[in-house]
């Protein structure tokens, strides 16, 4: 599995706790994230990241800001890209089961490190069940594709 990473300046302290997440799971990922301290416009960093799972680059793709809310919005601008925005586990483990998302979205400001390092290890750790769901999912593509 392939994973992009990235955040505004709003995230930039649960990403790279999330990095070393990855890195003590051995998910090979790459951090397209902002170091700065000033601010940055969100979109600048989730469309792109977006762009990059939508076109097969990666499998997955984890998003932070402030509140996981720009990001979640900007990425679902992609077409192909399910980004669900998550701040509790069993929506991190309902989120890959029923709606096969392909990105997840959480705020540094309202959650800790700890419970984002769960929701992340839960979230790389569930497949997708198909079954009913994926007609679900069909008909968000094929609207996408219209």
């Amino acid at each position: 599995m392939k994973v992009i990473l990235t955040s505004d300046h709003g995230g930039v302290n649960l990403r790279k706790e999330i990095a070393d997440l990855l890195t003590e799971l051995n998910i090979e990922f790459v951090d397209t994230g902002c170091d700065c301290e000033g601010s940055v416009d969100y979109p600048d960093y989730g469309i792109p990241a977006a762009e990059r799972v939508a076109n097969g680059e990666f499998d997955r793709g984890i998003l932070i800001c402030g509140t996981g809310i720009g990001m979640s919005i900007s990425a679902n601008k992609v077409p192909g890209i399910r980004a669900a925005l998550v701040h509790d586990v069993f929506s991190a483990k309902a989120t890959r089961e029923h709606n096969d998302s392909n990105m997840l979205a959480m705020g540094e400001r309202v959650i800790g490190p700890g419970l984002a390092r769960e929701i992340v290890q839960t979230w790389l750790g569930t497949e997708f069940t198909a079954g009913r769901h994926q007609n679900r999912v069909n008909k968000i593509s094929d609207y996408e594709n219209k």
